[in-house]
């Protein structure tokens, strides 16, 4: 396979300030290879990268969920990965070291040296990093996850969102089959949820969502959210409360972005005992009104979850390839690789008379 001598990627370098450009395509060794992109899934911390809020490096390549096939791979590489040109991939977002000991002791996700592909600036070599590409290139660290080629590419590239599910409302909280689950959010990390809390038997599935979520709260109720919640017009924990008729929940889940009432919330809303999972990030606000003795007293189990782990990717790309759940009704727009920033602000309700749940860019050639 030829490849051509640039890449088109668009390129962040400033506060909402995205732009095209060319970039060489780099040689690659035998522990390296080269990503063809078909699609990059689009999330809420894209939004928080493009906003500044998280004070990531320019200019750089955005871009967290990548989906596409081998283009180039040297030899030992093809040998670690167990692929060849041609064989599609998603690729896991985090480069880990593998020598720390937050790495030898198996979480290489809080690697102490960690990199993330769609921060790492392209004035650094090889340059050609994050997913707003038509190219991208693999380090040697990289941990990919074969999928099948059948699924289409819009379907596909949900592996990272789906991933977020298992983890953050499945496996970090440990639910149970029969387990009481609330979640607080439903945009794609928490329709995503109320899936992998099905695939694993949970009892009830609540949802909560504004009063401009009823679409997205209906289709978590498609999904398979026993109870959905407008929180503009209805007391969310009392609520919970009397649906859980007075115990309060096993597990909450906060994947809601910026507000903190949720955080608030969870504590009231989770039963003596359970858990909760925070994994929707705030912008670095204090969180008004939070009383830390409910957690000492109900003994609650609080926990942090940042990004997605193998065993997290590997059971969302079960599950979509095994067609079991319509998680394609999820998904809401492509758009082209150049369109990235309407993208993001279609995302963030930005755009008059449009929003979107899941979308992807898609890169042409």
């Amino acid at each position: 396979m030829t490849l051509p001598r640039k890449s088109f990627a668009m390129v962040q370098t400033g506060n909402r300030t995205l732009e095209a450009q060319d970039l060489a395509i780099p040689e690659i060794d035998a522990d390296s290879a080269l990503l063809k992109l078909e699609a990059c899934g689009i999330c809420g911390s894209d939004y928080e990268q493009y906003e500044g809020m998280l004070r990531t490096p320019t200019p750089v390549i955005p871009g967290h969920e990548p989906l596409g096939t081998i283009a180039s791979i040297g030899d030992r590489a093809a040998l670690r990965w167990g692929v060849d040109v041609g064989d599609r991939v998603a690729v896991e977002t985090m480069i880990s070291c593998r020598h720390c000991p937050q790495c030898l002791g198996g979480t290489y996700h809080l690697c102490d040296h960690r990199k993330i592909y769609s921060y790492i600036p392209t004035t650094e070599a090889p340059g050609l990093w994050g997913g707003y590409s038509q190219y991208m290139y693999l380090h040697p660290n990289s941990v990919l996850h074969p999928i099948s080629a059948d699924l289409p590419a819009e379907v596909a590239v949900m592996f990272n969102p789906l991933g977020a599910g298992f983890r953050w409302a499945v496996e970090m909280p440990e639910t149970q089959p029969g387990d009481t689950v609330v979640i607080l959010g439903p945009g794609q990390r928490g329709l995503a949820s109320v899936i992998a809390c099905r695939e694993v038997g949970a009892g009830t599935v609540i949802v909560t969502g504004l009063e401009v979520d009823a679409d997205k709260l209906a289709l978590a109720r498609d999904f398979g959210a026993d109870h959905t919640i407008d929180v503009d017009n209805t007391d969310a924990v009392r609520r919970v409360k009397e649906i859980t008729q007075g115990r309060g929940a096993d597990v909450v889940v906060d994947v809601s972005s910026y507000a903190t009432q949720p955080v608030v919330d969870a504590l009231s809303m989770v039963r003596a005992g359970g858990r909760i999972v925070l994994a929707g990030v705030k912008g670095f606000k204090p969180v008004e009104g939070l009383v830390s003795d409910l957690i000492v007293m109900k003994e609650i189990r609080l926990m942090g979850a940042i990004g997605v782990t193998s065993s997290g990717y590997k059971s969302a790309i079960r599950l979509l390839e095994s067609g079991k759940v319509p998680i394609e009704r999820m998904h809401t727009h492509n758009f082209k690789l150049e369109d990235a920033d309407l993208a993001i602000r279609t995302l963030a309700r930005e755009v008059p008379d449009d929003e979107s749940i899941h979308s992807c860019l898609i890169p042409s050639f």
